[in-house]
């Protein structure tokens, strides 16, 4: 049986004990990920506090960070989701998105309006994918893929 957390503490908690646990055994998250058998976004975020994990792939990543089976169960709640609480974020990179979506949040709102009518596009039917590629002036970009699922509107 599925269980959900509405405390987001918990989870938050967890995410800290984890991320220092990778830290201090000098795993990437594409490690975890390849232990888990999911995509490195979808572990990521899970080890993060915003996805549940299925039994295997917690077993398997707390295996690795040497957690305990309290956090095999965590690991496996429904978390309360959400990463960036209140106001504008301060964190950098966070910030940068932020930022992208005030200058493009319209734009992209037009375009998906245009092409699909109205509705919204899924963060939970989702996929992500962050890669980086030689910028052909130098240096290297970023290219990331947002694949979410197309929901309509629908009246009632």
């Amino acid at each position: 049986m599925q269980h959900a957390q509405f405390d987001p503490t918990a989870r938050q908690a967890l995410a800290v004990a984890a991320v220092d646990a990778k830290t201090r055994r000098d795993l990437s998250w594409q490690q975890l990920a390849d232990a888990a058998g999911l995509s490195v976004a979808f572990v990521t975020a899970a080890l993060l506090g915003q996805h549940a994990l299925p039994e295997s792939a917690a077993k398997a990543v707390a295996g690795l960070l040497d957690l305990d089976e309290d956090a095999v169960r965590l690991l496996q709640t429904i978390p309360t989701r959400g990463s960036v609480p209140g106001g504008i974020p301060t964190d950098p990179t966070i910030y940068r998105f932020h930022e992208m979506l005030q200058v493009y949040g319209t734009t992209l709102k037009a375009l998906v309006h245009e092409q699909f009518g109205d509705g919204i596009i899924s963060a939970i039917n989702f996929k992500l994918d962050v890669r980086k590629v030689a910028d052909p002036e130098g240096g290297e970009r970023a290219v990331i893929t947002l694949d979410g699922k197309y929901l309509p509107t629908r009246p009632f």
